[in-house]
């Protein structure tokens, strides 16, 4: 393994990333975006590629703690996981397919419904 002249940066990306992540049980992609792209210097694609590379495995991380503290519920985690698994496909798939531009818009604009949401 390389280690790159980015690696602070990298690991201080990784770390808000993850500690997002672990706050509020998901939105570490949302962190990790912009991050890779305007703080990294990733291309567009590739940080949502990335974005989710590393977000498995904090997701995994994190979902281990909600179970041990009970804050997950059982009846709810296969179905999501499923739904969750089939999206990744075929969001994975899209990405390649659509241009930057489109994948940039579709991004602002699940942050800014999220953001209103919240709001509500």
């Amino acid at each position: 393994m390389k280690l790159t002249r980015n690696f602070l940066k990298e690991g201080t990306a990784g770390f808000l990333t993850g500690t997002v992540n672990g706050i509020f049980g998901g939105g570490g992609g949302m962190v990790a975006v912009p991050l890779l792209s305007g703080m990294l210097g990733y291309k567009d694609k590739e940080a949502h590629a990335t974005a989710i590379f590393v977000i498995a495995p904090i997701c995994l991380a994190s979902a281990i703690i909600y179970i041990i503290n009970g804050y997950a519920v059982p009846d709810i985690i296969i179905p999501a996981a499923v739904g969750t698994v089939a999206g990744g496909f075929l969001g994975a798939y899209f990405l390649s397919e659509f241009p930057k531009t489109a994948v940039n818009y579709i991004f602002i604009a699940v942050m800014f419904a999220a953001g209103v949401r919240m709001l509500v």
